[in-house]
């Protein structure tokens, strides 16, 4: 589909581009935009989520442009390299009002513009998932994740990489919908709400039969924490925990998606310093290519 510029955005970092998108600091229409944010500091174990951008792109070189699990090619459709927030180390607020403005009046379903942003750690989806809500109301929230992230706040911070889920249901309605998979590290109180909620997926089977359930058309939005894999396969993450998912187990989720409303993502917690052989950096990045072909449709 042709593109067509919408919005000059300035302030950004400049970035090597990953494979298969070109560089532009612009949003454009019938596009799907990856932004970098580096960001870590409400951290509460391993830091080094803010390195997580770079790695991804450097990674990416890697990496073939099609897909054979999704039969496509990143040559086949529009994406760019949009950069990195400006960053600001103990001041979260300060990069999220930057992304609020910058994505001001946006419409991203009448031009469909699509934004993938790379994290960083979990704290930074709450401004993407926010601009989501706003441009649709009845979207699913997807959940991939070791920790429920459902305490209202954590050391002290209100919007912590603990508390995401919790400050994104501050804006929730009842037309949207959370479905939480990968969950097995959460105080009883976190997995008692998901139970008495109904959002928590016990298995792969019953998550995908619950992607499969979603009207065609209705939007759904995947957040996506690398700690949702097994530590076996993603050493380099800052709460690494034991029995989680491996990658057929994501494309069996992935592929899903890729028959519906796909609209947008973000994929975060990747500490790549944490793994010295690199195999993290370039299985978050074959995910970020997997998830950027299955948002075209």
């Amino acid at each position: 589909m042709e593109k067509r510029l919408i919005r000059e955005v300035e302030g950004l970092e400049s970035a090597r581009p990953f494979i298969g998108t070109e560089y532009a600091q612009a949003f454009f229409s019938n596009t799907t935009h990856l932004l970098g944010f580096c960001f870590d500091g409400t951290t509460s174990f391993r830091p080094g989520a803010r390195f997580g951008p770079a790695a991804l792109r450097e990674a990416s070189y890697g990496l073939e442009d099609y897909s054979p699990y999704l039969d496509k090619d990143t040559q086949d459709y529009n994406f760019v390299t949009m950069g990195d927030l400006p960053i600001f180390p103990s001041k979260w607020h300060l990069t999220n009002d930057f992304f609020m403005e910058m994505t001001k009046g946006l419409d991203l379903k009448k031009d469909h513009i699509k934004i993938l942003t790379l994290g960083g750690e979990h704290s930074i989806s709450y401004g993407p998932i926010v601009k989501y809500l706003e441009n649709y109301p009845d979207m699913v929230l997807v959940h991939l994740d070791a920790h429920a992230d459902l305490r209202d706040g954590y050391l002290e911070e209100k919007y912590s990489h603990a508390s995401i889920i919790r400050r994104v249901l501050d804006h929730f309605t009842d037309k949207n919908t959370l479905i939480q998979y990968g969950i097995r590290s959460s105080p009883r109180t976190e997995f008692q709400w998901m139970k008495e909620n109904g959002t928590l997926m016990t298995s792969l089977k019953e998550c995908c039969e619950k992607l499969e359930a979603i009207p065609d058309n209705r939007p759904i939005y995947l957040t996506l924490d690398l700690d949702f894999f097994d530590p076996a396969y993603m050493p380099g993450t800052g709460t690494p925990e034991t029995g989680g998912e491996d990658f057929h187990g994501f494309m069996k989720i992935l592929k899903i998606l890729n028959r519906k409303n796909f609209v947008g993502a973000d994929v975060v917690e990747l500490a790549p310093m944490l793994d010295p052989t690199n195999n993290s950096a370039c299985m978050a990045s074959k995910v970020v290519r997997e998830v950027m072909l299955a948002l075209q449709h």
